[in-house]
């Protein structure tokens, strides 16, 4: 229980936004919620959360306004059109948790400042497992006072906050974490995919990878097969941790800020290309990890690689 209570308005109830909100509660702070979907606002009453009206009417009696919602546009509407900066007592402090652009996110910061607030964007890593447990990750932008302010609440809903810098700094940060991530999952998934055409176990490529210099958190946490890894979804028939359509979007943003930027970056724009296709079909409802699947199913099957393989090592040539 901490010593200090804040009241905080919390727009975005939804996978993330829900169990962040609750663990705000669960340590004594005063949560007043809202969502446009009302299951999800449901949902959070029952761990606590106290029921707004609206967004502005919570925003209008809070000392942190916390956002979690799917794109810079929706932030920046809530902020202006419906009023929440309006709303806000002076000297809120305005904290965005949603991954979007910088472009949007410098954006906001502008918009709370114009209107008498602070403002942090804090995206955050982790996915839901990490949104329950407490145990996220935030990345976050803004004046080094901000964050100060911001910190006690973050180290509720998280176990490591970093300040990367200004304004967009965390959401800059966040993109290029998950293109790291993206390239290395789909790096590993065709590893897993190459090794069974050889007749290689994936226990064994595990074994070997994740003490070797293949070692990464794609293999060694959310390990794309079932088996080495009983905790990765891939065991619970890819059931999302982190959804692949919120990779795809991440990826999304990144390959905007490298066109944008110049950048000659050939396997992020790639990744940002597959996991769009990814998440439009099968992946749709899928962990992002769930991607081995669509390579698996675009490649020569294992039978017949493996054959081919088999074949021509016997004939002395090169597969």
């Amino acid at each position: 229980m901490t010593t200090t209570t804040t009241t905080v308005a919390f727009i975005g109830l939804g996978h993330m936004g829900g169990p962040m909100a609750a663990n705000l509660v669960k340590a004594g702070h005063r949560v007043l919620g809202h969502d446009l979907v009302e299951t999800s606002l449901a949902t959070a009453v029952a761990s606590g959360v106290e029921r707004a009206k609206s967004a502005a009417d919570a925003a209008a009696v809070a000392d942190v306004v916390i956002t979690m919602l799917p794109a810079g546009r929706h932030v920046l509407s809530l902020y202006g059109q419906e009023g929440l900066l309006e709303a806000a007592r002076p000297g809120t402090l305005f904290v965005d948790c949603s991954t979007i652009d910088v472009a949007d996110s410098r954006a906001a910061h502008a918009a709370a400042a114009a209107a008498g607030h602070r403002s942090l964007d804090a995206p955050v890593s982790g996915g839901v497992v990490g949104a329950e447990a407490g145990t996220l990750t935030f990345m976050a932008g803004g004046e080094e006072a901000a964050f100060g302010q911001a910190e006690p609440l973050l180290a509720v809903m998280g176990k490591k906050a970093v300040h990367c810098g200004g304004a967009g700094a965390g959401q800059a940060a966040k993109i290029c974490n998950n293109m790291i991530l993206g390239v290395s999952m789909i790096a590993v998934s065709e590893a897993f995919v190459l090794a069974e055409s050889l007749g290689l176990s994936d226990q064994a490529l595990y074994d070997v990878a994740s003490a070797a210099s293949g070692q990464c958190w794609a293999l060694t946490v959310n390990c794309p097969v079932p088996g080495p890894v009983p905790t990765s979804p891939a065991n619970r028939d890819y059931r999302p941790g982190f959804a692949a359509p919120l990779m795809a979007k991440d990826l999304g943003l990144a390959a905007n800020a490298l066109r944008a930027g110049g950048i000659d970056a050939e396997l992020g724009l790639r990744a940002a290309e597959l996991y769009a296709r990814f998440a439009e079909g099968a992946g749709a409802e899928q962990d992002f990890s769930g991607i081995v699947r669509a390579i698996r199913a675009a490649s020569t099957t294992t039978t017949d690689a493996a054959s081919t393989a088999t074949t021509a090592t016997e004939k002395g040539t090169t597969a």
